[in-house]
């Protein structure tokens, strides 16, 4: 797919790849094989009849491949960007054998941008309302394809929203030359115009708790994902200049710092920005630090570049753009001078044996510590679920991180009516993993309220 040159790139927020034409699209699509059995199907989270609508594009006929794409994924210009298609229904298909796999996510984007380009979306014929109704908070991905499934089995369906603007981590996460926020809205709209009430600056656990939902709505999914963020603990980690990549994010995706001088929000413009951690918050904290005026952006990391969790097409893009990786190597302690951070003390590492994660496991070098100048830190290690809505929630159970114990199946929770799902149940994950814990819990909503089973 065609895109921006890293050079022009790194002095902007605009989209990196530039996506497919007509002609790209109808050509790529040709190369699926349409198998009998297609194994790219068991490999999406959420179903999707994928030969179904790449077919449909090798056809020409764009509007026959939205209405499949859209029979089972609400949100496909978000998933066509974000999704780690690589590791999913791309790592299956047949043609990987022996060349380069059908491009199912750009494909999917393609048909996403080309709906919108043709003005409002084809809404479906939806069924007459059941009577019932459920409450959904949380209006990230899992939130936003619960809210779709439900409102088109016939439910009344609100959902809940703490931040001013709906979308979750897909806001407020991840930065615009990965998904603009432009994409994010339109997705959101399509599913306010199926039916689903939006409230937002809705805080539950403090405007109102889940017993109160309980007593107006029939059942409660709760989406609220994994905004809590982890520092190391290490020496000097309250110095000024030292942030949460939550904040950072935030700061200039949510409130628009990028955006400067027309949005004013304030951010830290660090010249030597180091980003601890190897994952996609962390490649896009590096990248975000360049396009902010960093001389040098580093990413920090304690394994090789192998056990490295981020999207292989986000790491090329990162070592594109000029993000340093500081491989095999751990901070252990922050300096500073009047209460600002200026140097950072690291150890060198090796790999000794998978520990549980499957990974190789680090191993500190003993006498190894050097270091390096930075003014700025942004900490990119993971993150749990805020405590908010379990503390206010009586029967609600929670496992030692803080996330709720939710059945993987059904979304079902210890707490009758209330369902859960996406990164307040698994820890920070992938949007479409949050996708699909939405559907399962849609399913299973619906048979809940139309059983009485518990």
């Amino acid at each position: 797919m065609r895109e921006q040159s890293a050079q022009e790139r790194v002095h902007n927020f605009n989209e990196v790849p530039y996506g497919y034409t007509e002609e790209d699209a109808v050509a790529e699509a040709r190369r699926c094989l349409v198998c009998k059995k297609p194994s790219c199907i068991a490999g999406c989270p959420v179903e999707i009849d994928i030969p179904g609508f790449v077919s449909k594009i090798a056809e020409g006929d764009f509007k026959a491949a939205v209405r499949v794409m859209k029979q089972k994924n609400v949100l496909p210009a978000v998933c066509g960007r974000v999704c780690p298609q690589e590791d999913q229904c791309e790592k299956v298909c047949v043609l990987r054998k022996k060349q380069e796999p059908v491009g199912i996510g750009r494909l999917e984007r393609f048909i996403a941008d080309w709906e919108a380009r043709q003005g409002p979306p084809e809404i479906p014929v939806l069924p007459p309302r059941n009577g019932k109704k459920v409450a959904v908070v949380g209006s990230g991905p899992a939130g936003l394809t619960v809210a779709g499934d439900l409102v088109q089995m016939g439910y009344e369906v609100a959902m809940f929203e703490a931040l001013h603007k709906a979308g979750g981590v897909l806001v407020y996460g991840i930065p615009e030359f990965r998904l603009p926020k432009a994409i994010v809205q339109r997705e959101v709209d399509y599913i306010t115009a199926l039916g689903v009430k939006l409230m937002t600056s809705f805080v539950v656990g403090r405007t109102r708790t889940i017993d109160e939902l309980l007593q107006e709505f029939d059942a409660v999914f709760i989406g609220t994902g994994a905004g809590l963020p982890w520092f190391m603990n290490i020496p000097g980690e309250n110095l000024n200049g030292i942030y949460s990549a939550n904040e950072y994010l935030t700061r200039s995706n949510l409130m628009k710092a990028y955006l400067f001088p027309k949005y004013d929000t304030p951010i830290v413009r660090g010249k030597s920005v180091a980003v601890i951690g190897g994952g996609n918050v962390a490649m896009d904290s590096a990248r975000t630090a360049l396009r902010l005026g960093a001389a040098h952006s580093m990413i920090i990391y304690r394994r090789s570049e192998t056990e490295m969790p981020a999207r292989i097409e986000e790491v090329h893009h990162a070592k594109e753009e000029g993000v340093e990786m500081h491989l095999l190597t751990l901070p252990t302690r922050y300096l500073g001078e009047n209460g600002w951070v200026k140097q950072m003390e690291c150890l060198k590492m090796e790999l000794g044996e998978p520990d549980a994660s499957g990974r190789r496991r680090p191993i500190a070098v003993k006498g190894s510590e050097f270091m390096t100048p930075v003014d700025t830190v942004v900490c990119a290690i993971g993150q749990s679920p805020n405590p908010l809505i379990p503390q206010t929630t009586p029967g609600l159970q929670v496992a030692k991180h803080g996330n709720i114990i939710a059945d993987e199946k059904t979304g079902r929770t210890t707490k009758k009516g209330v369902f859960a799902g996406g990164d307040i149940v698994t820890g920070a994950a992938t949007v479409i993993l949050a996708m699909g814990a939405g559907r399962l819990a849609a399913r299973s909503i619906d048979e809940y309220i139309k059983t009485g089973v518990w």
